[in-house]
């Protein structure tokens, strides 16, 4: 089993990856250094956005990301903020990419 990475050192590497392929993106709220939980907003810049949070899968035995929301972006910002209000430690990025990338599906970022 790997160990943990904080989820501080998880946003910032995330965020070079992203700025490496020249795909806009920033924190859109902080959460807690250490252990907080990640979500990442991806806006297509057509009023559209999916949420993605990341999930354990108990029968893969391994993080994966998850949609938990999408559609119009107002919608997605409302569960955000529903997220947020019961969980202040958690961490959102927002991408913003015509194109919908957001490297999830690349190895390391399950992690």
């Amino acid at each position: 089993m790997q160990p943990e990475l904080t989820s501080e050192f998880w946003v910032q590497a995330y965020l070079t990856r992203l700025r490496l392929a020249a795909i806009p993106a920033y924190v859109l709220a902080r959460g807690d250094a250490t252990a907080g939980s990640v979500m990442v907003k991806l806006a297509t810049l057509d009023a559209q956005a999916v949420l993605y949070q990341r999930v354990f899968d108990l029968a893969q035995d391994r993080r994966r990301w998850h949609t938990l929301a999408q559609g119009a972006e107002p919608e997605v910002d409302a569960q955000i903020a529903r997220e947020r209000a019961r969980d202040p430690d958690l961490w959102v990025i927002e991408i913003e990419d015509r194109q919908g990338r957001h490297l999830l599906d690349e190895p390391g970022l399950d992690a």
